[in-house]
C-alpha cells in the first residue's frame, strides 16, 4: 500500500519557493519565487538579491535614507529573478509561488512572461499604492491571484 501522508503539490511548490528564500542576503526581507509549469515541473526559481556581478558585501542593505544609500534601486525581486532565471522555456500558462504578494513592477513582468496564476503566501503590504496596482494588473490581465493555505503540517529538512 503507498504512503498517504505525502505533501500536496501546493505544499512542495511553496516549500520550494520557502527554501529559495533562505538564499537571499537581505537582512530584512527574504523572498522567493518558484515557477512551475501546468504538468507540475519547475520550470524557474528566483530569490530576492543584487544583480549578478554586483557584491552583496559592497552594495547597501538599508531600507531608510537617500535614495542611492539604499537597497530599493538595485535589489532584483524573487519574481523577477525567477522568470530570468528561465532560459528559452515559455511561461505561458505557467503558475508563480512566492512567499510575498508581488509589487506593480513585478506584475508588469509576471504579465508579460505569460504567468496565469499567482500563489503567494503573505501580503504584508495589501492596501499599499503598489499591491492596488498588482491586483488591478493581474485582474485586467486574468492572472488568478490565491492565497497559500498552509494544512499545518510542518515540513523539517535535516542533512
Amino acid at each position: 500500500m503507498k504512503r498517504t501522508d505525502y505533501i500536496s503539490w501546493d505544499e512542495y511548490f511553496m516549500g520550494v519557493s520557502l527554501l529559495a528564500a533562505q538564499r537571499s542576503k537581505d537582512p530584512n526581507t527574504q523572498v522567493g519565487a518558484c515557477i512551475v509549469s501546468q504538468d507540475n515541473k519547475i520550470l524557474s526559481v528566483g530569490y530576492n538579491g543584487m544583480p549578478a556581478g554586483c557584491s552583496d558585501d559592497e552594495m547597501p542593505w538599508e531600507r531608510q535614507g537617500e535614495m542611492l544609500e539604499t537597497k530599493y534601486p538595485f535589489v532584483c525581486h524573487a519574481e523577477l529573478n525567477a522568470i530570468l532565471n528561465r532560459g528559452t522555456t515559455s511561461l505561458k500558462g505557467a503558475r508563480l509561488y512566492v512567499s510575498l504578494f508581488p509589487c506593480n513592477e513585478c506584475a508588469k513582468a509576471i504579465i508579460q512572461s505569460g504567468i496565469s496564476e499567482i500563489i503567494f503566501c503573505e501580503n504584508k503590504y495589501a492596501g499599499t499604492d503598489g499591491v492596488k496596482a498588482s491586483m488591478k494588473m493581474f485582474e485586467m490581465a486574468g492572472v488568478k491571484m490565491t492565497q497559500y493555505r498552509p494544512s499545518g503540517r510542518k515540513i523539517t529538512i535535516e542533512v
